[in-house]
């Protein structure tokens, strides 16, 4: 470190101190508590000696008796100013930070010795930092370390952002958003937050229960068509759901030093013999974490090995990578030639659409279905059930083959899934995965009624961690109910969620379809779904 730098850093603490109302730095315990006694065995030897000098007044006055008066006021005024602050010298203590110490969880104090020095919080210092930042003197990541205080933190953020790019962000807002949640957990840098309105559909008769679906969404009409979906399942008598699976998985690519070596590692953790000790393994990771397969997968010498597992209540990806480094590093054991190429081979796969999650499936596999009165189809959506039979068949199913989708046999599951993730918490990017969907619809009782189902392999939610500590967010769990961990039953809370989803998904393709067949597409998206001051300087 460079040692004007570092000359410069005290003077300007010292400084700061002094400014504070500091007078006196302050001193190690050990060495005032020995500063303290040194001065009272100074006043009790100097009073001795001024007493026998008084009694001897016949003695001339020397050097001896004119360091005793020194001694004597030097220790007097020392203690008096020790008297002064009790406090100080009884109990010395480190000042802590302006900012606050608690991350609001009850979790401890940091030790001030393994965070940055904090700034003075003064509001006069905001053009200093300011241009610290600009000028990239202070890292912009540091300022919530620096000033403990995280929403004064993205305000100096806005300011230099401002400065540096000359575009102001007046329109996002400020205000409103709690930063110290978000910090370490949900965004990092933050200058504000994105407003995205909130819609409620339903209610959502499911498995005998009414939900009432919280949307976040910038469409128009979106909200208004799962509504109507809800309707009609409603008046049918409600929609039931099954849950396949729950397993989210991690699949990290090793690397032997040959293809036969490879098939080795392969052969060793899919044989039957060996889970239970490596479901040993993993399991020590996480209360929650239960392994409960691995599929392997070889390209020439390099070995994919797909971990899955329960998570509780969690979406779980952190709760099975620690899993999977628990289990690579006892393979090391055996395998000491293996090298790990990266934790995430993508045969995950994570937030991409893929034939392994499809087939294997990935999070919640769900299963939504219900009956729809043929009195229904036609008084609430506008059409007949053979219109909407065939239209899914030539669409849904069809056109996604001529398409060559992978996962897409639907009409807007993604929509849907969208629009609840966003509202609940959810990693908004996992729904590349998660609205993997297949719509089937098929005439029933002789032809009166329409049997729809949904079946969605690979739904990643969870109702603990990641955005579903933030208040709103939180807000829109509790409204269904799920809220986060289940204390009777672990993992129900986010089942259930999954539940939900592909519950909302079923009502939004029922209504879409519907719309699609009664050519009603247009006309409802230019209702809902312009605004009217576009409208009114657009002519076409």
């Amino acid at each position: 470190m460079d040692v004007r730098s570092g000359l410069g850093a005290r003077i300007a603490a010292a400084r700061r101190a002094l400014a504070a109302g500091n007078s006196s730095l302050p001193l190690p315990a050990p060495a005032l508590r020995i500063t303290n006694g040194l001065a009272m065995i100074s006043l009790v030897l100097s009073s001795c000696d001024l007493l026998r000098l008084c009694s001897d007044r016949d003695r001339p006055l020397g050097g001896r008796e004119l360091a005793t008066v020194l001694c004597q006021l030097a220790s007097v005024v020392y203690l008096l100013g020790l008297l002064a602050s009790p406090s100080a010298a009884a109990h010395p203590k480190t000042p802590a930070p302006s900012g606050d110490n608690d991350d609001g969880g009850g979790s401890p104090r940091r030790p001030l010795a393994a965070a940055p020095a904090p700034m003075h919080a003064g509001v006069e210092d905001d053009e200093e930092i300011v241009a610290a930042v600009v000028s990239g003197a202070l890292p912009s990541h540091h300022l919530e370390s620096r000033l403990g205080d995280c929403r004064r933190a993205a305000r100096l953020r806005r300011e230099a952002l401002r400065r540096v790019t000359g575009r102001g962000v007046e329109g996002l807002p400020l205000d409103g958003m709690d930063y110290q949640a978000v910090l370490g957990q949900c965004c990092e840098m933050p200058v504000g937050y994105v407003q995205v309105p909130v819609g409620v559909a339903g209610p959502l008769l499911l498995d005998g229960r009414h939900y009432h679906v919280p949307m976040a969404t910038t469409e128009g009409c979106l909200v208004a068509s799962v509504n109507r979906g809800c309707r009609a399942i409603a008046a049918s008598g409600g929609a039931a759901s099954v849950l396949l699976r729950d397993a989210m998985s991690r699949a990290p690519v090793v690397r032997l030093p040959s293809a036969k070596r490879a098939a080795e590692l392969k052969l060793f953790v899919e044989a039957a013999a060996n889970f239970d000790t490596l479901a040993s393994v993993f399991n020590r990771s996480s209360r929650f974490g239960r392994l409960q397969g691995i599929q392997c997968a070889l390209a020439g010498r390099n070995l994919y090995i797909r971990f899955s597992c329960s998570t509780g209540d969690a979406m779980g990806m952190n709760m099975v990578s620690k899993g999977v480094e628990n289990i690579l590093g006892y393979l090391r054991n055996d395998f000491p030639d293996m090298d790990l190429i990266s934790l995430s081979g993508n045969y995950c796969s994570d937030k991409k659409p893929t034939a392994v999650n499809w087939i294997e499936g990935r999070g919640k596999s769900v299963v939504c279905e219900a009956t729809i009165k043929g009195g229904v189809v036609q008084n609430v959506l506008k059409t007949t059930v053979q219109t909407l039979v065939e239209l899914n068949i030539i669409k849904n199913l069809a056109g996604s083959a001529v398409a060559g989708a992978l996962g897409g046999f639907n009409a807007h599951a993604s929509n849907i899934v969208t629009a609840l993730f966003i509202a609940t918490g959810q990693d908004p990017a996992q729904n590349v995965e998660s609205s993997q969907c297949i719509t089937m619809l098929e005439a029933v009782n002789d032809g009166d009624d329409l049997h729809i189902s949904v079946t969605m392999p690979s739904i990643e939610v969870g109702t603990i961690g990641g955005g579903t500590c933030l208040a709103s967010q939180a807000a829109c769990l509790n409204l269904l109910g799920v809220r986060g961990p289940n204390c009777d039953s672990p993992g129900a809370n986010a089942k259930l969620l999954a539940t939900i989803i592909a519950g909302s998904v079923l009502a939004g393709e029922l209504s879409l379809l519907a719309a699609l067949a009664a050519g009603q597409l247009v006309k409802s998206h230019m209702k809902y779904n312009r605004s009217s001051k576009d409208v009114a300087n657009d002519d076409s």
